[in-house]
């Protein structure tokens, strides 16, 4: 039999890996006596663990919220993860660096020395590249989420890519992150459509409330979200028809120039965005095909204006 303290530590972590254990199952994953197993709930209670009880066919007991935060107990991958996550997550989370900063020196504190090189390898070889991106803050994330969670409308101030203001009130439903930035799917209720916003461009929550009936999104939302950020959220955009088969070319046309659409047998569409004319000019260098612009062709000077600079620069 574990000793007292062990077999403490040991029946956390089983309460933690599961909702709900019933007593019978504890006692032999313990190898105790239901008495011991009931002794040591107490015990746990005493510590500041809420351990929830409920009898009856179905019963047993659970881990549940409490009003303070009680020690957790981490297996060593789930140390790592944690590690490592908190770096990661300090970088595009706004207004987090401090507490994550305190929180790995805790880690740093009582891990095995094994755990703490594998915590920080990753760290100690990976090299951050400082840019001007903005984050947004984490309270404002946390905030968004319960929204979407509880489905709860908002009403907000958001900028756009162009720097307007607006006012807008939307009925969220899911939160996307990018690894670098994070967007809001939401109902727009003023445009009665749905829409993807970039969060770092929320300036303000006016308020939130009252609650919605969720209305169901007509698709794939993981595919709308990439096509919305691939697109929708740069300053030129335009829409290419291509010579060529779709099966060939998928294999030529580099995937950061568009989306590619088959459009019949022997041509393709490409929807193309990007900040900049150059942009554009250097994306329309790399399609191993010819073209013709289907819309946007205001941006023809721009875009002639470009190629005429380079044709200067390489003659001179």
């Amino acid at each position: 039999m574990l000793q007292t303290s062990s077999r403490l530590l040991r029946l956390l972590s089983l309460l933690q890996s599961r909702r709900q254990w019933s007593g019978r199952d504890l006692s032999e994953r313990l190898e105790v006596d239901a008495r011991t197993v009931r002794r040591d709930i107490e015990r746990l209670r005493e510590l500041g663990y809420p351990v929830h009880a409920s009898s009856g066919l179905g019963g047993g007991y659970q881990l549940g919220p409490g009003s303070t935060m009680p020690p957790v107990l981490l297996n060593d991958d789930e140390a790592v993860a944690v590690a490592v996550a908190l770096r990661a997550a300090a970088g595009s989370v706004g207004k987090m660096e401090e507490t994550a900063i305190g929180l790995l020196a805790k880690l740093d504190q009582v891990l095995p020395a094994r755990l703490r090189k594998r915590a920080s390898g990753l760290h100690s070889v990976t090299l951050s590249l400082a840019t001007a991106q903005p984050v947004p803050p984490v309270d404002l994330l946390t905030r968004i989420a319960s929204a979407c969670r509880d489905h709860l409308r908002i009403k907000m101030s958001y900028r756009d890519r162009d720097g307007k203001a607006s006012s807008r009130t939307i009925e969220p439903l899911r939160l996307a992150h990018t690894g670098s930035r994070w967007y809001l799917v939401a109902w727009d209720t003023q445009r009665e459509d749905w829409r993807t916003f970039r969060v770092d461009r929320v300036e303000r929550l006016h308020s939130v409330g009252p609650q919605f009936v969720p209305r169901k999104f007509p698709g794939d939302i993981a595919a709308y979200v990439s096509q919305s950020i691939r697109h929708g959220s740069y300053r030129y955009r335009m829409k290419l028809r291509l010579q060529g088969a779709f099966e060939d070319l998928s294999r030529t046309v580099p995937r950061w120039c568009g989306q590619l659409e088959p459009a019949g047998v022997d041509a393709c569409t490409l929807s193309m965005g990007a900040d900049s004319p150059e942009m554009l000019v250097s994306m329309l260098v790399m399609i191993p095909a010819d073209f013709e612009m289907l819309d946007s062709q205001e941006l023809l000077p721009e875009l002639r204006r470009v190629v005429e600079r380079l044709q200067r620069s390489m003659h001179r």
